[in-house]
């Protein structure tokens, strides 16, 4: 399988993904902005995870450009990362009805976690398909950022149990850390292709 139909079976889930969310949002009852009120913890949730399917969809755009042969393992790694990512809609809902409530703010912390394990991962099965001296190899080095970001959300999932406005916090925060597609592998492709 060419790496493009695996990029293009990826991106039509992740589409699916933010429609499914996007149709969990309800019209309020009411013709005022103060209609609006209550919705805004449910808004602010799906804003977070379409942002969290945005910078998915991205690096793992950037991802698959460094990808040489796909590999049965590529091909398991990419749909483990589909399933967790798929199941943003569930908890950005769940945490949107109940967001000052623990558990459904913790178990959206560990869907991002595992999601980003996941990511993890697809990274460690490219590297393996393409052997340790591969462009992704190169790019991640000792991947300083991925471990930071799996710390912040096993983090925010403990901090969740008691103060869950503080977990939501932290996973705003590595969003922001992500929001800029990963310049390392960015820079490795240019690197490789002898762009500057």
């Amino acid at each position: 399988m060419g790496k493009s139909r695996l990029e293009a079976f990826s991106d039509g889930v992740l589409a699916i993904i933010i429609t499914i969310m996007v149709l969990e949002l309800h019209v309020p009852r009411g013709n005022t902005l103060a209609a609006l009120h209550d919705l805004l913890p449910i808004f602010l949730n799906y804003g977070l995870s379409f942002l969290y399917v945005g910078i998915y969809w991205n690096n793992h755009h950037h991802l698959l450009h460094t990808v040489h042969r796909v590999s049965g393992g590529i091909l398991w790694a990419n749909l483990h990362l589909l399933f967790w990512l798929s199941l943003l809609p569930f908890v950005t809902g769940w945490m949107g009805e109940n967001h000052r409530a623990a558990m459904p703010v913790a178990l959206y912390g560990v869907v991002l976690l595992l999601a980003a394990t996941a990511y993890s991962i697809l990274e460690w099965a490219i590297i393996r398909a393409d052997g340790k001296a591969s462009l992704l190899a190169q790019a991640l080095g000792k991947d300083i950022k991925g471990k930071l970001s799996l710390a912040v959300y096993a983090a925010g999932v403990g901090l969740a149990f008691w103060v869950p406005w503080a977990s939501q916090v932290l996973y705003a925060a590595a969003a922001l850390m992500w929001l800029i597609p990963d310049r390392r592998i960015e820079q490795a492709v240019s690197k490789e292709h002898g762009e500057s």
